[in-house]
């Protein structure tokens, strides 16, 4: 072979630094993601004792695939006392019958079921949880969207013992991808989440970051109060975003519960997961300039395919490429096995994924307009946070 094959440009020296720079952060991510663990054990849970009544919001929009199974996993919590409500804005909402199934298998629970149609904002969320504020019968509220599955039983008492350590305004929980059935689009949803995502909040958090993630938020009444209720989020789109700072501006803290959560990965094809994915990194982007950009330092086979791209009859640039993709699978596997993720369907794809997220974040650096639940909305740059408006339509 000869010399001149593994001679590098300067293009591709950048181009394969860039590719090493993502798989440390890869390997960094997966240690992180392996030795996270629970704080306490569950013997330990009533060290605050007594744990204090709690209510659990579930805005509501369409029937979604597990959905029964999602809302069944916070009526089984194992809580000496709480309350769920569940919010509507329409009477012929395809998620009322699920509802209505899900009180009829927990006739002892206290369940409370919201059907308004009053809109206070842009974000329907927002306003779907004002109008169901106003039956809340306890002081400490857990706002969970609809498609979060509860790890276990015992998730409200570790989010609930938490909430109560000294100088904790909020407690947030990171979640993973469940895919709702097996196809590749489901697997490439989830490895946004699982090997993008989470490593990278667990890395952020790591050099003193405390982002609040709107999968899951635990929160005391008067502190929602006092930094100006639901009522001044309903014209964020990141309104999970904007609650974490407003908590951070008072010198609270944002814990991260010792429980993974799951969302369920409902995308049937890739353009509802391209816009979907669009919609998240607008937000970020609008939210975290500079970060947003570094980010795509996470995708190493989009900068190691890239170096092939560029010189392909270079062979160190192949072997790059070979070497990243068996380290990401790697880090990968890592992951899996620490949330019982054992799909190996994605592997293969690793490239095409790194790809994908690529072509996402590139365009969203190219417009402000997002689609969420069909709404159109444009997002815009607040002087402290961030609002949205609709678009025409």
């Amino acid at each position: 072979m000869s010399g001149s094959s593994f001679k590098l440009s300067k293009s591709n020296k950048f181009l394969l630094g860039c590719a090493a720079l993502g798989c440390i952060q890869a390997g960094i991510g997966a240690l992180l993601v392996h030795f996270f663990k629970k704080n306490h054990k569950v013997s330990n849970l009533h060290s605050y004792s007594p744990l204090p009544a709690i209510t659990i919001f579930k805005p509501l929009s369409g029937k979604e695939p597990l959905l029964f199974e999602a809302l069944k996993s916070f009526c089984e919590q194992d809580y000496p006392k709480l309350q769920i409500i569940f919010g509507l804005h329409d009477a012929r909402d395809s998620a009322l019958p699920i509802v209505k199934k899900i009180q009829e298998h927990y006739p002892d629970l206290d369940i409370d079921i919201v059907v308004n149609s009053d809109i206070h904002g842009c974000n329907r969320k927002v306003s779907n949880l004002i109008n169901m504020s106003t039956i809340a019968k306890h002081d400490i509220f857990l706002i969970s969207d609809s498609d979060i599955h509860a790890p276990s039983k015992n998730y409200l008492k570790e989010v609930v013992t938490e909430l109560q350590k000294p100088n904790v305004g909020l407690v947030t929980s990171l979640y993973s991808g469940l895919p709702s059935f097996e196809s590749r689009v489901q697997h490439m949803a989830s490895a946004h989440i699982n090997y993008n995502f989470m490593p990278g909040v667990l890395l952020s958090r790591y050099l003193g970051r405390q982002d609040c993630l709107g999968a899951a938020i635990t929160i005391k009444r008067d502190l929602l109060n006092e930094i100006g209720g639901f009522q001044s989020l309903v014209n964020h789109v990141a309104d999970d975003a904007v609650i974490g700072r407003k908590v951070q501006a008072r010198s609270l803290d944002i814990a991260l519960s010792s429980d993974i959560v799951k969302t369920t990965i409902v995308e049937k094809d890739l353009f509802s997961l391209y816009e979907h994915e669009l919609r998240w990194n607008r937000t970020t982007f609008t939210l975290e300039p500079v970060g947003f950009t570094f980010s795509f330092l996470q995708l190493p086979l989009f900068w190691a395919s890239l170096a092939i791209l560029f010189n392909p009859l270079t062979s160190v640039s192949w072997i790059s490429f070979f070497v990243c993709w068996g380290y990401k699978a790697l880090c990968c596997s890592v992951i899996n096995k620490k949330l019982d993720y054992l799909h190996l369907a994605i592997l293969p794809l690793l490239p095409y994924r790194d790809w994908f997220s690529a072509l996402v974040m590139f365009n969203s650096f190219f417009g402000a307009n997002v689609t969420w639940r069909g709404q159109k909305m444009t997002i815009k740059k607040h002087p402290e946070f961030q609002t949205t408006s609709y678009d025409d339509i």
